[in-house]
Parts: C-alpha cells; structure tokens; sequence
C-alpha cells in the first residue's frame, strides 16, 4: 500500500507540482490584465486612475467613460475568472479550479501590471461563481440589483453580497469543501478591497452609481 508521503512524492516527480504551480502563475497574469484601465485609455480617452475613486473596476468605468465602455470592461473582467476557474478544472479538478481562481482574483488585485494595485474583485469573483456555481450567481446578481435600484449604492450591494456568499455556498446551495473555502476566501477580500467604501457609507459620503466624476 502506497503511502501519502509515497504519494506526494509521486506528484512530484510527475511533473504534477511544477504545472500546478506554471497554472497558478499563468492565472495570476491573467488576472492581473487591468481591462477597465485598457478599455477607459483606448475608447474613453480616460484614465480612470485619476477619476472618481481611482479604483480599477467597471463602476468606476461607468462614471468616467459611460456604460458602453463600462459593460465591456466588466465582460473582460469576468471573464478572467471564468478562465481561471476553467484553465483550474481542465487541468485538475475542483482543487486546482479552487487555487486557479483564487490566483486570478489575488491578481485583479493586486496586478503586477500596476505596482500590485488593481480592482476589488467584484467582476472577476463573479465570473469564478459563475463558471464553479451559477445559480448562486443568479441569486447574488439578483441581490445585487434589487440594492442597487433601491440605494443607488453599487458598493452596498457588492458587501452584502460578498457576506452572503459563504452562506449560500456552505448551507444553502451546499458546495464540495474547496469551492467552500474559495467562497469564504472572495468574500473576505471583496469586504477588505471595500473596507473605505464601508468607512464612507457609515459616513454617509460614500458615492452613488449615479454620481458623475
């Protein structure tokens, strides 16, 4: 009977270790593509850096550019989750699609691309979601929309949702343990990268998605 330590050292000589690890890094440049900035330069003739909140993300695309361009950049958005999650299943199973995805959010963030400063992981998360569990997607979008519409507060609807997606994810659409922790790990990060926003909607100075920059 083969042992675990046996085992480890099987994946390791396989070669298995050392792909992991190039999936990880590959998934980690794709995430940190900065398209809202891409697309607010080439077709907003804006750096949206120094407009509005300064944050790499598709709201702050919207305000700064409008919401033909702001659509585009949130569809480039997820879809580096989507092909973090994907590029994670195809090459092994929900672990790695756990891990793949967790690297192309950590580099929406934190891109190497812009001194690791990046967006807050709203966009990206959501395509990882939709990919790995689509009809919690529904249900966040859903959420989302209804916040949004009754406070005008884009960032509101983005915490709570965040808050709800471990929850959904362990007890109410039950996921296998990894996708579990991906989830506790995407909210987490959602709610720091929006640790000024909830400083500001306590204030009561926290900008609507109505606001013009």
């Amino acid at each position: 009977m083969i042992s675990d330590q046996q085992k480890v050292q099987q994946w390791i000589s396989g070669g298995r270790f050392l792909q992991a690890i190039i999936l990880i890094i590959l998934c980690y440049l794709i995430g940190s593509i900065p398209f809202s900035l891409i697309f607010g330069l080439l077709l907003g003739k804006v750096d949206i850096r120094t407009k509005g909140s300064g944050n790499i993300g598709a709201t702050n695309v919207l305000r700064s550019s409008g919401l033909a361009v702001a659509i585009l950049a949130l569809i480039a958005d997820m879809g580096k989750g989507v092909a973090g999650a994907w590029i994670g299943s195809a090459n092994g199973g929900l672990e790695m699609a756990a891990i793949c995805s967790g690297a192309v959010i950590l580099g929406h963030c934190f891109s190497v691309f812009l001194k690791f400063k990046g967006g807050k992981a709203v966009a990206t998360s959501a395509g990882v979601i939709g990919f790995l569990m689509p009809g919690i997607l529904g249900v966040l979008v859903l959420t989302v929309i209804v916040i949004v519409f009754v406070t005008r507060y884009m960032s509101l609807g983005s915490i709570i949702a965040a808050i709800m997606l471990p929850i959904l994810a362990a007890f109410i659409f039950p996921q296998p343990f990894p996708i579990i922790l991906l989830s506790l790990f995407m909210a987490l990060l959602v709610l720091y990268r929006h640790r000024g926003n909830i400083q500001r909607l306590m204030a009561g100075t926290e900008s609507k998605i109505t606001d013009k920059v």
